[in-house]
């Protein structure tokens, strides 16, 4: 089987089930590592941004959303605050990114849809195992979220300025939203 068959036969598995699958079962079914299968998911999420991927799996998400990037900045202290008001407002947070001057774009997976879920984060955070991603830019840092509509999406937006939480577009990212 070639990498374009197993990635093809990826989608379609993904298309055919409403239960995430795991990347390790993926590798089984294919006879590859659970790596090969992450790289896979990676490029064929380019072409499908509604594959998400969950802790239980990947999942093609089929309902129609609407996904906007936000650049905010908030403390350590002031980031449960963040996040819930994004959920609340009925988004979902995809990732979350930083433009380092050194290493570049940096971005990790987030998935926060819920309160609990950013209990739980914010709890793994409280652990003293891990650190915000932000925190190697002085607190900013960009989030892509995910909501069932643009008016949603403006809301939150709208939201996150008034608790002071949008940062403003530096020219060079103003220049690059309106190319």
């Amino acid at each position: 089987m070639t990498v374009s068959e197993r990635r093809r036969s990826i989608l379609k598995l993904l298309k055919e089930t409403d239960a995430p699958i795991a990347a390790k079962d993926l590798a089984t079914r294919f006879g590859v590592s659970r790596q090969v299968i992450v790289q896979d998911l990676a490029v064929i999420r380019v072409a499908h941004p509604n594959i998400i991927s969950t802790y239980r799996g990947y999942l093609l998400q089929l309902e129609t959303t609407y996904s906007r990037e936000f650049k905010v900045r908030h403390t350590d202290e002031t980031a449960e605050e963040e996040l819930t008001l994004i959920v609340d407002l009925g988004g979902r947070i995809q990732n979350v990114s930083i433009s380092h001057k050194f290493y570049g774009r940096v971005t990790a997976e987030m998935n926060i849809s819920s309160r609990q879920d950013v209990q739980e984060y914010i709890t793994a955070l409280r652990s003293g195992q891990s650190r915000h991603l932000s925190n190697a830019t002085g607190g900013y840092h960009y989030h892509l979220v995910e909501a069932m509509s643009e008016e949603r999406l403006d809301l939150i937006e709208k939201a996150l300025e008034e608790h002071g939480f949008l940062a403003p577009l530096s020219p060079w990212e103003r220049y690059s939203l309106e190319e």
